[in-house]
């Protein structure tokens, strides 16, 4: 399965891979009301990009994460916040503990879940009043405009998979989609908030970004080893060794009826 693919790359996943902007974090924790008493549940927490912020609250946190490697980062980690832990699980076949959570949150992960659980499940393991928290993360245009438009030459040439002239979308034209939280009848009061953040990257360390995406990593070697040394070269050589991404990170925030 792809989404296992991440725990081939734990080490290079949690040195390459961006944390989240401060302000995304205090809104998330501001709106779950975290404190010292509170009980998180996070789903598929990775290397702990989130998990660590959270804990920093004070509250007890349980990650539950597909990987072991990439779980065990996250207790390296971790080590200096005894009520954080986290446990080696497919979530969706998990078992509940029987007291209820007050915050579940599930970062740049939730398309990943299985659709028939991914909301009821998170449900079950809520108090009512608790919520629901997910970050979506977007590469959105922005920051170096032109490099991302000629290195579609270098996924044409060697990702068979890339749709011809393919061009990052603006912000504005990704729309919020809660449809699936409204319906069920289990969550409401969705409150969607945007957060843009531009990193910049050295060749190399734009490059170790690409090695961490599952579709990047789901390429043969060869093709994989060619489109990365096309997108190095082109950073190297036409654009003074570095880059900017854009990306869009949005908080989606739902409380359990």
């Amino acid at each position: 399965m792809l989404r296992e693919t991440f725990n081939e790359v734990a080490e290079l996943y949690d040195r390459a891979r961006p944390r989240y902007p401060r302000a995304l974090v205090d809104e998330l924790a501001r709106a779950a009301g975290l404190g010292p008493d509170s009980r998180v549940l996070e789903v598929a927490p990775g290397t702990g990009q989130l998990t660590v912020p959270l804990a920093e609250f004070g509250c007890r946190v349980t990650g539950v994460e597909l990987g072991p490697a990439m779980a065990a980062v996250a207790r390296r980690r971790l080590r200096e916040f005894p009520l954080a832990d986290v446990e080696v699980a497919d979530f969706e076949h998990w078992p509940l503990p029987p007291r209820p959570f007050d915050l579940v949150v599930c970062a740049t992960a939730f398309h990943w879940l299985d659709p028939a659980v991914r909301l009821r499940k998170p449900a079950d393991a809520l108090r009512p009043g608790g919520r629901l928290a997910v970050v979506t993360t977007e590469h959105v245009a922005g920051g170096s405009t032109d490099f991302f438009a000629q290195a579609q030459r270098c996924y044409e040439r060697w990702d068979p998979a890339t749709p011809p002239g393919l061009r990052l979308q603006d912000e504005s034209e990704i729309a919020t989609d809660t449809a699936e939280w409204e319906r069920g009848g289990r969550f409401g009061n969705v409150v969607a908030t945007r957060y843009l953040q531009d990193i910049t990257y050295s060749a190399d360390g734009y490059v170790d970004v690409l090695l961490t995406y599952s579709g990047h990593r789901a390429l043969d070697e060869a093709r994989r080893g060619g489109l990365l040394t096309c997108i190095r070269d082109l950073i190297e050589s036409r654009h003074g060794g570095s880059v900017t991404k854009r990306y869009l990170h949005e908080l989606i925030v739902a409380t359990r009826t």
